[in-house]
C-alpha cells in the first residue's frame, strides 16, 4: 500500500521565503528531512515519500526559487539554502532529524550537520558532491546557463534530467520533475549553480562529527569514486554504500533500496524519543 503524502506549507519568517513541503510516513516514526537538488522540488522525492515506511516520518522541502516555493530576488548560496533548512525545522517543530541530502542537497545539509550538530542527528549524502568546480560537466553546464534568459527551454531541462540516471525512470514521473524544473526561473537557474561553484565545497565537508551515510551509484556519470572517498577521508564517523548499476539520483532509481538503508541508518543514531 502506497503511503499517504500531505502537501503543506512551511512559513519560516523574519523575512525569509514561504515553502511548501510533503510530509509521509508514521507520525510516531523518526524525524527525517529530505533535501532536494539543484533545480527539483519535493517531487524529486516523491518514489521515496509514496513508499515511506512507518518507523520514518519525512518532511521533504521545496528549496527558495524551486517548485512553488517563494523566488526572492537574491539568496542562492548554499549557505542561504542552510540557513532556510534551519529555519524550516524550527518552523515545523523538529528538535533534531536526520538530513538526507539528494545530489548537492547535499552541500546545505552538510553545512547544517557541520554548525548545527544539536539539530542533527545523522546525515545521508545521496550522490552528494565533495566538490563541483573540478567537474568538466558542470563547466559546460554553466557555459549554458550563465546566459540562460526566461522561458527556459523545456528541452534542455529534459536534456539536463534525462542524463542523470544509468536506467530508465517512468515517463510521467520524469515529465513532473522537468515541470517542477521550469518552474525556477533562468536567474535561479545561474545564481544557485554560481553559488555552487564559487563556495569551496571542500570546506563544507570539514567539522562533521555526526553519523554519515554516503550513497553512491557506480554508474553516475557526473561524480567518480574518488570524490566519493574525499567525502569519506573528511568526514570521521562515514561510511560507504555502493549501489551497483545505479546512476546519479538512487532515489529514482531505487527508492526501495534507499529506504531500506536509510530505515536501518536512523535506527542506529540518537533521536528526541
Amino acid at each position: 500500500m502506497a503511503a499517504a503524502v500531505a502537501v503543506r506549507t512551511a512559513v519560516l519568517g523574519d523575512g525569509r521565503p514561504t515553502l511548501p513541503y510533503a510530509e509521509a510516513g508514521g507520525p510516531d516514526g523518526a524525524p527525517v528531512v529530505l533535501v532536494h537538488g539543484y533545480l527539483d522540488s519535493w517531487w524529486a522525492f516523491e518514489p521515496m515519500l509514496r513508499r515511506m515506511p512507518s518507523a520514518l516520518h519525512a518532511y521533504a522541502p521545496t528549496q527558495r526559487g524551486h517548485g512553488d516555493a517563494d523566488k526572492p530576488e537574491e539568496g542562492y548560496g548554499p549557505e542561504d539554502f542552510a540557513d532556510d533548512l534551519v529555519a524550516f525545522l524550527d518552523a515545523v517543530g523538529l528538535g533534531r532529524a536526520v538530513l538526507v541530502g539528494g545530489s548537492s542537497g547535499g552541500v546545505q545539509a552538510r553545512i547544517v550537520a557541520g554548525r548545527r550538530p544539536d539539530r542533527v542527528a545523522g546525515l545521508v549524502l545521496l550522490g552528494t558532491p565533495a566538490e563541483l568546480a573540478d567537474k568538466p560537466g558542470v563547466a559546460e553546464l554553466w557555459e549554458r546557463v550563465r546566459t540562460m534568459e526566461d522561458p527556459v527551454d523545456r528541452a534542455f531541462a529534459e536534456e539536463f534530467v534525462r542524463g542523470l540516471t544509468a536506467a530508465p525512470v517512468g515517463r510521467g514521473f520524469l515529465e513532473t520533475v522537468i515541470d517542477e524544473n521550469l518552474k525556477a526561473p533562468a536567474r535561479v537557474w545561474r545564481e544557485t549553480l554560481r553559488g555552487l561553484i564559487e563556495t569551496d565545497l571542500r570546506a563544507t565537508l570539514t567539522g562533521i562529527l555526526v553519523p554519515t551515510l554516503v550513497v553512491w551509484g557506480d554508474r553516475d556519470p557526473l561524480l567518480p569514486r574518488t570524490d566519493q572517498q574525499t567525502i569519506l577521508d573528511t568526514i570521521p564517523d562515514s561510511r560507504l554504500e555502493v549501489y551497483e548499476g545505479v546512476g546519479h539520483l538512487a532515489y529514482w532509481e531505487a527508492p526501495d533500496r534507499v529506504l531500506r538503508d536509510l530505515a536501518a541508518f536512523t535506527a542506529g543514531v540518537t533521536l528526541p524519543g
